[in-house]
């Protein structure tokens, strides 16, 4: 089959599905579906990811396949053209969200213990309803609390292929923004900012004890629209609207 045939068939159906898709459904869409389409498959995946190298589009591999998105660098500018204003969410959201994503699975319970702050009910529910949080199980304990961990959606939205691509503690930026201090193995303490960590850098890392409340942080998450996306063209992230 035509290399430049297939390519163009890849970048349409990136295009047009409006989210990402694996290599089997890129080659399910062609009449032929043996081995050799599927190598083709992955052959224009490449190159597209090479052409799109110094255009305002980037072709990504995120946990539920590969997708055509808008580039960080021109992601503000493109912004303007949709109305709403683009999702933000409270402090105390992301600092949940990141402890989920550091310390996962873990409870509700735990999540407050570490903050030094209850956990207001409409985050968990926000979290639930972007599908970035599921229950994956119950700790052994009297209460049988829920056990909470991110979902694949959770790495679609930060563009992450899996949990590893997180980025580690010390790898963080504006360590100030968050007050939740962690103790990283023979490094001095870090402040956790960003709701994209290391969840395998952090997996054994131990709340410091004293931890300064911050009673006025957990109010209701900001406005929670979905921001823009079109064809298959997302500008995804999160902004801190500083609550």
């Amino acid at each position: 089959m035509n290399h430049q045939y297939v390519k163009n068939v890849v970048e349409a159906s990136l295009l047009a599905a409006g989210r990402p898709l694996t290599v089997e459904e890129l080659t399910s869409v062609f009449d032929e579906r043996d081995g050799s389409i599927a190598e083709e498959v992955k052959t224009a995946i490449d190159a597209l990811g090479a052409e799109y190298e110094t255009r305002g589009l980037e072709l990504l591999e995120v946990s539920s396949g590969f997708r055509i998105q808008i580039r960080a660098a021109v992601a503000q500018p493109v912004s303007r053209l949709w109305q709403e204003r683009p999702a933000k969410y409270s402090r105390a959201l992301l600092e949940t969200l990141a402890l989920i994503a550091y310390r996962q699975p873990i409870t509700r319970g735990e999540i407050e213990q570490i903050r030094g702050v209850a956990v207001n009910p409409n985050i968990i529910k926000t979290l639930h309803e972007r599908n970035w949080i599921r229950v994956v199980g119950h700790r052994d304990v009297p209460g049988k609390p829920e056990l909470l961990g991110t979902t694949r959606e959770f790495l679609d939205y930060f563009s992450l292929k899996k949990l590893d691509d997180l980025p580690t503690l010390a790898q963080l930026k504006e360590l100030e923004d968050l007050r939740v201090q962690l103790t990283l193995p023979g490094a001095e303490a870090q402040v956790l900012t960003d709701p994209e960590p290391s969840l395998d850098a952090a997996a054994d890392v131990e709340p410091q004890a004293d931890l300064e409340p911050q009673a006025d942080e957990d109010e209701e998450p900001g406005a929670e629209n979905s921001g823009p996306r079109a064809q298959g063209l997302v500008a995804s992230g999160a902004q801190d609207d500083g609550t």
